[in-house]
């Protein structure tokens, strides 16, 4: 007779998850050894700073490509890559940890598809829209608009549940209304910049994209519309 494994306890971390978290901190790895020299020459100090420049995003680059009608690829990018280049080991390892907790908890209810989807759509959204609002000059780097997009996946779950159990489902809403604020006291402690901006854009979008992401999605937005 064959024997029978127990389920696990805890559901295994999405191949894809692993791989975009290995992804941010080899690159940040190779920032870090290259600034201390461990690694790259004399050169590598400067690796950070040419990745921003190459691979960042900023408003400037997005008014140009409006203004011009003209969308280089080595531009059109920007609106992902900038995602996989960070300021610091502390930037990038924060914004690694939660890639995983969030997409862990998303995709224990999403398809992985769908949680690779939302990521990369949040990241878009949150760069294109900040390009749009934020003033000219401020660069954007990070994995955490795409990150904060997960969060929004996590709220829309919440959301769903609380709404399932006849309860207030604003509290859905209190994990994004605790970063934000956290967001705003480190700003006034320690000076910040615009790319909050592009933080809840990408909420708002992951938010809003999972209605349709979600399992069965479509189908429920579609008859929620004819219905009303």
């Amino acid at each position: 007779m064959s024997e029978q494994r127990p389920p696990a306890p805890v559901n295994p971390l999405p191949p894809f998850l692993i791989a975009l978290f290995l992804v941010l901190i080899g690159i940040e790895a190779a920032f870090t050894l290259g600034a201390r020299g461990f690694i790259g020459g004399p050169d590598a100090v400067g690796w950070r700073s040419a990745a921003i420049q190459d691979y960042g995003f900023n408003g400037e680059i997005l008014r140009w490509m409006l203004e011009h009608g003209t969308y280089p690829v080595e531009h059109l990018r920007r609106l992902l890559s900038y995602a996989f280049v960070h300021g610091s080991f502390t930037h990038a390892l924060f914004a690694g940890v939660l890639l995983l907790a969030m997409g862990k908890f998303v995709s224990d209810v999403f398809r992985h598809w769908a949680v690779l989807v939302l990521f990369l759509v949040s990241t878009v959204a949150g760069a294109a829209i900040f390009g749009l609002v934020a003033p000219g000059g401020t660069w954007l780097i990070g994995a955490f608009p795409g990150v904060y997009g997960l969060i929004g996946g996590f709220t829309y779950i919440m959301w769903l549940r609380l709404g399932q159990l006849g309860s207030n489902q604003t509290r859905a809403f209190t994990l994004i209304g605790v970063l934000m604020g956290l967001q705003l006291v480190f700003g006034l402690l320690f000076g910040g910049n615009a790319t909050w901006i592009a933080d809840v854009s990408g909420f708002a979008t992951g938010f809003l994209a999972s209605f349709v992401l979600s399992p069965g999605g479509w189908s429920r937005l579609r008859s929620k519309l004819r219905h009303d």
